[in-house]
């Protein structure tokens, strides 16, 4: 006796359905996707808001697509650590002071504006601090605090100081626009 195949017998008859095709969902774009797909010129406006650094921002749009946003992060901060003292000066001339919590007193305001007054007299610029991280209760006392003690440096020191926390600006705000714009 012959045997025939019964492959046939084992194979249910699905009339009217469709097979299950192959996976062929791309997976949703990532932050960093959509950064990597914006044209030029919106990615070159959305890092200005970032760090006002034309050459900054440059850069770091130049060098798209990035594969994570780990990667974009690193290549801000190394675009801001390249920063050449015009650069910075672009950087530094558009930046405001940090804003106080609204509940401080009035004393406070005029405390904060004298301290910002004598680093300006001195340095030739806004006195620029990242506060990612303070507590906003926090952020009146951390102010003049850090003020206080960068009055000390010579002109040189706070430029290191001065762009070192203009990077990490450019990082937090960077960080904020891919998340909040989709970018």
């Amino acid at each position: 006796m012959t045997r025939g195949s019964t492959l046939s017998a084992h194979r249910p008859h699905l009339t009217g359905r469709l097979p299950i095709p192959a996976q062929t969902r791309t997976p949703p774009a990532t932050l960093v996707d959509t950064f990597n797909a914006v044209p030029a010129e919106e990615a070159l406006e959305s890092l200005l808001t970032c760090l006002n650094s034309l050459c900054w921002a440059r850069r770091v749009a130049d060098h798209r697509p990035y594969p994570t946003v780990d990667a974009l992060l690193a290549a801000s901060d190394e675009a801001a650590y390249d920063l050449a003292p015009a650069d910075l000066a672009e950087a530094l001339a558009a930046e405001s002071l940090p804003a106080l919590p609204a509940d401080a007193y009035e004393a406070a305001h005029l405390a904060l504006d004298a301290a910002h007054a004598a680093y300006e007299a001195r340095f030739g610029h806004v006195f620029v601090i990242c506060l990612d991280g303070v507590p906003p209760r926090e952020t009146l006392d951390v102010v003049l605090e850090s003020i206080r003690s960068r009055l000390t440096n010579d002109p040189e020191d706070e430029r290191v100081v001065a762009a070192e926390e203009l990077r990490r600006l450019a990082r937090q705000r960077l960080l904020e626009a891919l998340r909040g714009a989709g970018l």
